[in-house]
């Protein structure tokens, strides 16, 4: 995969791949489910892509399952905040930091993905792309 040049439809749907879980944040930040969704039909939609595109839609789509539960958790505990069934705690604070924090990491790690892989080049995220490598074949 190192040396192969896509093409610039290629690079441009790879790249694709992980803007649409940036552009959904901004209108389904409250629900953390709305992003994976997006980002899972834009995985499906691309299944009979080039190998390029399919192996960064597939990266795209892993990263956000760790985020979706971490959301997930800080949404439904915030939710239970405010209707009193829990008490506010140090740990909820710790928890929401963590959360933030894992959002902007992933936030960044994404542009930085959809700007590379648009000019062509490789992308391969610690975790995820090991992942990657064994659900998706050429």
């Amino acid at each position: 995969m190192n040396y192969y040049q896509p093409h610039t439809h290629e690079q441009e749907a790879a790249s694709n791949s992980y803007l649409m879980s940036f552009f959904v944040v901004m209108f389904g930040l409250p629900i953390p489910i709305v992003n994976l969704l997006a980002t899972f039909i834009f995985f499906f939609a691309n299944r009979k892509s080039t190998y390029y595109v399919r192996w960064h839609c597939t990266q795209a789509l892993l990263s956000q399952l760790p985020l979706f539960l971490a959301n997930t958790v800080l949404f439904w505990w915030t939710v239970r905040l405010f209707f009193g069934s829990v008490l506010l705690s140090s740990f909820y604070f710790a928890y929401l930091f963590t959360v933030v924090l894992f959002n902007v990491v992933e936030l960044a790690a994404t542009v930085y993905s959809a700007v590379q892989t648009r000019k062509g080049k490789q992308v391969e995220w610690y975790v995820y792309a090991p992942l990657t490598d064994l659900l998706c074949k050429p």
